[in-house]
């Protein structure tokens, strides 16, 4: 299946190996028939407009999800216009053109839907109260589900100084759970957070790794007794191997996301 504008991967040549870790084989699934009889359904993905890499694992990367995707870029939405906290967002007026595009999609034949940026899990309901499909905005939206197992849950996001208890409130996160979340972030001046959120067209893939590794380690000296991470940024799953074999810590993201998958699993 054809995916709508994605972009190509640009990091910068290291000699530290390996860089961009692939993720783990997919797992086989059948893909039900669109609309059309053919087999043409697809995951939708409403993506930003961004010029930054997309490696394997990266949500804007076509090999990421085990079932077939189309992308749409929301023009206007950048990653700095949404990776904010949440007054800044609501006042950005990007909602209504995240409906348009996640409607085109399901127009088109998308079976399930999600974003590029876990901070737009500030119009969950808005998104899925305008589709008839599920919507998953941001992988925030497994916390609630995994809270009701472990004592605390990890987040590692972009930016621990705009992820607010709104989004954890939007995410489904009860109030008096909130502080269960253990959240750590990227480091604001390294290699990762100055390419994404600068949009730069490439990055040093051994530095992003290695800062995505700190950060993680440092998450798990504050809370020991952490078991399971969920990476709030879609540009983040690419070192996901990376970040559990320096910690022992289970990552989820998106691409674990049962909600969006279960739509193509074939029926009994």
């Amino acid at each position: 299946m054809k995916i709508v504008r994605t972009q190509s991967i640009n990091a910068i040549p290291s000699t530290a190996a390996p860089v961009f870790p692939a993720v783990g084989p997919a797992k086989p699934r059948a893909v039900r028939k669109g609309p059309g009889g053919a087999d043409t359904a697809f995951l939708g993905i409403l993506m930003l407009e961004t010029r930054f890499p997309r490696p394997p694992g990266d949500i804007g990367h076509p090999d990421s999800f085990p079932v077939p995707t189309r992308r749409r870029i929301v023009g206007g939405a950048t990653a700095g216009k949404v990776v904010r906290a949440a007054a800044g967002l609501a006042t950005s007026g990007l909602l209504g053109d995240f409906i348009v595009a996640a409607r085109g999609l399901e127009n088109d034949g998308a079976l399930a839907l999600t974003t590029s940026c876990g901070f737009l899990v500030l119009f969950q309901r808005e998104l899925q109260d305008a589709v008839r499909v599920p919507m998953v905005t941001s992988s925030l939206v497994l916390l609630p589900a995994l809270l009701e197992q472990d004592r605390q849950v990890g987040v590692l996001t972009i930016s621990a100084a705009s992820l607010g208890p709104e989004h954890l409130a939007a995410a489904g996160v009860p109030g008096n759970r909130t502080g269960d979340v253990i959240i750590e972030g990227m480091d604001p001046g390294g290699e990762f957070v100055s390419a994404i959120l600068g949009d730069r067209p490439q990055m040093d893939a051994a530095r992003a790794g290695s800062e995505a590794v700190a950060a993680a380690q440092s998450l798990k000296r504050r809370a020991p007794r952490l078991r399971t991470l969920v990476l709030e940024c879609t540009n983040l799953p690419p070192f996901a191997a990376q970040i559990e074999q320096a910690t022992g810590l289970r990552t989820l993201s998106l691409l674990q996301c049962e909600t969006l998958l279960r739509p193509f699993a074939r029926n009994p």
